[in-house]
């Protein structure tokens, strides 16, 4: 491994950090200033921001060929990395148009302020070379979205969310912080890569490295919500503002697995085979089938997409067990198709919010007249989380099973089929209540705001182009995966 001597050329390299780092002190310089009347075009001014930020990006931060590491070994710059910080800069965005309009977040500088340095450790999470670097930026994301989800003081539920999950995320993260701490004694260095090399030449006790694992995934499983370390999700979900809730599902679940797809590719697979396959599924079998029974007996919309959350963490965990081109290939996939869809669905439940005040599944009746455009994108989310063609949830779905059959878990990918179904249950009943099921304010209509609509449009062309034009988007997903290597 070659580590490059400072350069001006690698802050290129970090020009999405920079800006959210820049970015967040416009958006607190402008909230300090302005009035209160004023404050709603923070939310305009983060997502704007955050395109440029995009834009920028692709336009000048793209890596080479060959991975590159920087600032002494602290970070790599990959196409891995890069196309992860990309995805979580859009859901940042799309967080941010959402929040607009939302009565208790969308005029509060500090609430756009935390989005993006939690959106920041993302980033650094995603291209993380040493366990320091590493840990620092998993602390630089859980920090902001502790306040984020009791971001409202006034409400009993969001409060009890915030404290909820800063407590169980305060002790999954000393656990990390142990199983960190052996990984440098078993290697003598931070460097994840250096460290993956001593795992070779060293003849270390298998249940060292087993050990030193478990409390790693302990900790990276908190931050994706798998089994049994899922409790946190379904409370603070609901309690958490809609638009944190929407992205604490997505964004937040995306740099988690981004981290473990690090970790595991450079350190455990070598020296960890039939053990930690039996482990992870046992927990990806788990994982998918808690979600999915607890999201039967759900009558609140937001506590069954929390275990849906959790289901679906249980399916990626298939694609990263196959540890092949394909199963990590999948695994990027899903969690694009994934991003697009769960922020659809709660943006949906946003807007039903937002004017009715109720996130019961039972006041959804008659949605479909009141807001046929709604219940037609809540359709098309809904029906992507189940894994219905010809939409990004059923590709996702199908590659992710392919990679098992392909490692021979054949076994995996039939329990995968079977909990589909289940989930195309309780999604179904849902969808009931909308189109079929009557109200007695079908002749008040739901008006949507241009913010929520723009969000709301963007991500369901994303569901039906990644479903129906999956070719470019599977490719490029190849690519991304082989920056790992």
């Amino acid at each position: 491994m070659f580590i490059e001597r400072y350069d001006p050329s690698m802050l290129l390299a970090i020009l999405p950090e920079i800006g959210l780092l820049i970015l967040a002190g416009i958006v607190v310089a402008y909230d300090a200033i302005w009035k209160p009347e004023q404050r709603r075009w923070l939310g305009w001014i983060t997502a704007g921001g955050l395109l440029v930020i995009f834009v920028l990006a692709l336009l000048v931060a793209r890596p080479g060929d060959a991975p590159r590491f920087i600032f002494g070994s602290m970070l790599r710059h990959d196409w891995f990395g890069f196309a992860l910080k990309l995805l979580f800069i859009f859901g940042a965005a799309i967080t941010a148009l959402f929040s607009l309009d939302h009565e208790g977040v969308g005029r509060h500088g500090e609430f756009y302020a935390l989005l993006l340095i939690s959106t920041l450790g993302m980033n650094l999470m995603a291209s993380a070379a040493d366990i320091i670097m590493l840990y620092l930026a998993i602390e630089m994301t859980s920090i902001p979205l502790y306040i984020l989800a009791g971001f409202l003081t006034k409400d009993q539920k969001s409060t009890e969310a915030g404290f909820k999950y800063l407590l169980f995320g305060a002790a999954t993260s000393a656990i990390l912080l142990y199983g960190f701490s052996l990984l440098y004694g078993f290697g003598g260095t931070t460097n994840l890569y250096i460290l993956a090399a001593n795992f070779y030449t060293v003849d270390f006790p298998q249940v060292a490295v087993i050990g030193s694992f478990l409390l790693v995934l302990i900790g990276i499983g908190f931050k994706i919500s798998i089994f049994p370390l899922h409790f946190w999700a379904p409370d603070v979900y609901q309690g958490a503002p809609t638009p944190v809730a929407g992205f604490l599902s997505t964004a937040s679940k995306a740099a988690g697995f981004a981290v473990l797809l690090r970790v595991m590719v450079a350190i455990f697979t070598p020296v960890i085979t039939s053990d930690w396959t039996t482990i992870l599924s046992t927990l990806s079998v788990l994982t998918m089938t808690v979600g999915n029974l607890l999201a039967l007996a759900q009558k609140n919309i937001k506590r069954l997409l929390a275990y849906s959350s959790i289901a679906h963490a249980g399916y990626i965990l298939i694609g990263l067990l196959a540890v092949s081109q394909l199963g990590l290939t999948s695994v990027i996939f899903y969690l694009v198709a994934y991003l697009l869809t769960n922020l659809a669905a709660f943006g949906v439940v946003l807007v039903f919010g937002r004017i009715t005040g109720s996130d019961e599944i039972a006041d959804y009746a008659g949605l479909s007249r009141r807001a046929p455009g709604l219940a037609l994108i809540m359709l098309v989310a809904f029906l992507s989380l189940a894994g219905m063609p010809p939409l990004a949830g059923f590709i996702a779905k199908v590659f992710v099973f392919a990679a098992a059959v392909q490692a021979d878990y054949v076994w995996l990918a039939v329990v995968g089929v079977l909990n589909s179904i289940i989930g195309l249950y309780y999604y179904l009943t849902v969808l009931k209540v909308v189109y079929l099921y009557r109200s007695d304010n079908e002749d008040q209509p739901l008006p949507i705001t241009r913010p929520n609509m723009i969000a709301l449009v963007i991500l369901t062309a994303g569901i039906i182009l990644v479903g129906t034009l999956f070719g470019p988007w599977f490719n490029l997903s190849e690519t991304i995966a082989l920056g790992l290597f």
